[in-house]
């Protein structure tokens, strides 16, 4: 299975990555879809087993040692080079550890039955895919805000890192909605395309750079350290990684709605500092006719309406069509790659 790869150019090499061949396949194609169905029916795991707990925990001991406190002596600016190498050391040991062991789990399974790899596959995938808990935590600002605008504000802290202090009650859910829009990319959709590339490992090594993004990728100072310089790398990682799959959370959700003008996607998308974020906020907003804004940096789709109630369930719902679209796609795409690979 893995010799015949070879000689079929970079699907040879993907089918070598991943493990791929057609029984191979259909063992990914299941565990994904277990995976999915244990996400919606029992959410998170515990947080001693989470192993993205487990990620924020190395990357928390590991940025305490590579980003200087603002009040470090030689000044940070100084210590620029320094804290930029020891940064992408740090993110390479740890993206290369979490590669490394679902690397070794994928393969043991890969020598048992399929009836047996799938589950355990699915097991282990489910802690890299977050989409009930997005789902919930966004409606939970809905309903925190229908009882009072300090609720709402407060709640809404638990999934952004803006100031929230002086949203409005349109603001609140103009970011809930953004926060959505965004992390189903990051939560869903990435981990699933990397998952169909490289499998298990391409899933572990995602979530990490996108963990060390949240965590290390900010341009100043956060936390009583500076990171512009210490967090550059897994920034850069991150949009890397991200770049196809956040193009690809919006074709899904521009073609839920039936159909978004292309020039128009881009335009909008284009609009936010980030290189993937603005494009599934961008198709969320066009799709929903709403704008979506962070005050003071981007306005998205600024002839659309302001987001009531209703406009956050419609996201949602468009959100988990994107979800149930994405298994199909990413079933054919394993099947693809392990028939052109084999």
């Amino acid at each position: 299975m893995v010799d015949s790869g070879l000689h079929n150019g970079w699907l040879g090499w993907l089918s070598l990555l991943g493990g791929l061949g057609t029984e191979w396949a259909l063992v990914c194609a299941l565990a994904l879809g277990l995976a999915l169905l244990l996400d919606w029916r029992f959410g998170e795991p515990p947080l001693p087993l989470h192993p993205v707990v487990w990620m924020g925990r190395y990357l928390g001991w590991a940025g305490r040692r590579v980003a200087p406190l603002t009040t470090a002596d030689p000044p940070p600016h100084v210590q620029k080079r320094r804290s930029f190498w020891l940064g992408a050391l740090a993110w390479c040991v740890g993206a290369g550890g979490a590669g490394a062991l679902a690397w070794w789990l994928q393969s043991h399974l890969q020598q048992g039955p399929w009836w047996l790899a799938a589950p355990v596959l699915a097991v282990l995938l489910k802690p890299l895919l977050a989409w009930r808990m997005l789902r919930d935590e966004v409606m939970a600002v809905e309903r925190a805000l229908a009882r009072s605008l300090p609720e709402g504000r407060e709640q809404l802290a638990r999934l952004v890192s803006r100031d929230v202090s002086q949203l409005t009650p349109s603001e609140v859910r103009e970011s809930a909605i953004e926060s959505l829009a965004e992390n189903l990319n990051d939560s869903v959709v990435a981990p699933v395309f990397w998952f169909v590339l490289l499998g298990l490992p391409g899933a572990a090594i995602y979530r990490f750079a996108n963990t060390a993004d949240a965590m290390w990728g900010y341009p100043g100072s956060r936390g009583a350290r500076y990171w512009q310089w210490a967090g550059k790398w897994a920034a850069r990682a991150d949009d890397v990684l991200s770049w196809l799959p956040a193009r690809i959370t919006a074709l899904l959700l521009a073609a839920l709605h039936g159909g978004l003008p292309a020039r128009l996607l881009a335009q909008e998308a284009r609009k936010t500092p980030s290189p993937n974020s603005g494009w599934p906020m961008a198709a969320m907003a066009l799709a929903l006719g709403v704008r979506l804004a962070k005050p003071g940096v981007y306005t998205l789709h600024p002839d659309g309406h302001e987001p009531g109630p209703l406009d956050t369930h419609r996201a949602a719902g468009y959100a988990k069509k994107v979800v149930l679209a994405l298994v199909p796609t990413a079933v054919a795409a394993l099947f693809f790659i392990a028939i052109a690979g084999g």
